[in-house]
């Protein structure tokens, strides 16, 4: 229900507000983290070269690696000769010189450090061919249909492309699962090696717009100037990708303007019932009630002037049949704005009620004689 919801607020908001806005890029983007839901697109699957925006997924996968205890932020990575000759943006690691996964982040997330990342997808895989095959099957695990990786950085590569909309995708599961990386992406200025390097954010709008939290630029002669930029403001984290820009002022700009019109026109609305779900009786059930729950899409992205005058209407069964299982479909609640219906989110039993044996009807039964007796 949840993915239903939110495909079909995608396709409404699309609908009605795709036309309000303009962007110089020839390939842009705007998602609600929360939901997902696309609230401008422009060319969205044009397949470009997203220069270092590529590095979103190899941050994807070292946040994956440091979760499931693979890597730490304190663990130490010794850089090869391999990471040190990529050149273009990097921090001039020297062969075997070391460095720690937290240090390594921040490289790859302020300066957009190529040599750190390959040393950090070496670190994470093996080599870097081995890491972009993780890159490209967590590609295809997120739904990314237009994107083939080569390389961990996005350094010009023949074939390695992707979507304003699939950057979208990898840059919503990086900031929606690992929140963390905020760390890193919110630094505008900073060091390493004691003070002795010095680091200042290529994303400009991390020091110059309200409620940035990141997330990458990216630009070559041939990708032009790209950028996912994320921003929150009253609870609600936007994503807007811009690809293909003429210069590096106007990927900003644009990007601040689809901001802008996404949190002055949207709102994320958590609806919990007005009053407390009352429990349903259960025919022939080891106890006699089931408590409902709400579940799944109870978060709502609304235009703003509709989310102010929301009423809700709750529909619950009388009764419900043993056994019930926890997550059993037992109503609706739906919430309207005027004539509109914005959402129908499901009412789920909140426990399991197993169905009664006949030697527990009878211990029952020989219970309520005794009590009466």
């Amino acid at each position: 229900m949840k993915k239903f919801l939110a495909a079909l607020g995608a396709v409404l908001v699309l609908t009605t507000g795709a036309g309000a806005i303009e962007v110089s890029a020839p390939s842009a983007l705007l998602m609600e983290k929360e939901t997902g839901t696309v609230l401008f697109a422009k060319d969205e699957h044009a397949r470009l070269e997203p220069a270092s925006v590529t590095k979103i997924m190899t941050l994807l996968l070292v946040m994956e690696a440091i979760d499931s205890g693979q890597l730490s932020y304190d663990t130490v990575v010794t850089a090869s000769a391999h990471a040190c000759s990529m050149g273009g943006s990097q921090i001039w690691l020297k062969e075997n010189e070391q460095m720690t996964v937290d240090d390594m982040l921040k490289a790859v997330c302020v300066v957009s450090a190529n040599d750190c990342a390959v040393a950090l997808a070496e670190q994470v895989a093996g080599s870097e061919d081995a890491f972009v095959e993780r890159m490209n099957q967590r590609a295809a695990e997120l739904g990314m249909a237009d994107t083939t990786f080569q390389n961990a950085t996005g350094l010009p590569a023949q074939g390695h492309l992707t979507s304003a909309y699939d950057i979208a995708l990898m840059s919503r599961e990086l900031v929606l699962r690992h929140p963390d990386i905020r760390r890193y992406t919110t630094i505008w200025m900073d060091t390493l090696r004691n003070g002795a390097s010095q680091l200042v954010n290529t994303n400009k709008l991390i020091r110059f717009y309200e409620g940035a939290t990141g997330l990458k630029t990216g630009s070559t002669d041939s990708a032009l100037y790209c950028l996912s930029a994320t921003a929150e403001r009253d609870g609600m984290e936007l994503i807007s990708v811009i690809m293909k820009d003429a210069t590096s002022a106007q990927r900003f700009e644009d990007a601040k303007s689809l901001l802008s019109y996404g949190f002055s026109t949207y709102a994320l609305k958590a609806i919990v019932p007005e009053e407390a779900l009352p429990p349903i009786p259960v025919e022939l059930g080891t106890q006699a009630t089931v408590q409902p729950v709400l579940g799944e899409g109870n978060v709502l992205l609304l235009e703003k002037s509709k989310a102010g005058a929301l009423t809700q209407t709750v529909e619950l069964a009388g009764s419900a049949s043993a056994p019930v299982a926890a997550g059993d479909r037992l109503g609706t609640l739906t919430v309207t704005a005027g004539e509109e219906t914005v959402a129908e989110i499901p009412i789920l039993a909140g426990e399991t009620v197993p169905r009664i044996t006949f030697s527990q009807m009878l211990v029952r039964l020989l219970r309520i004689a005794f009590l009466a007796g």
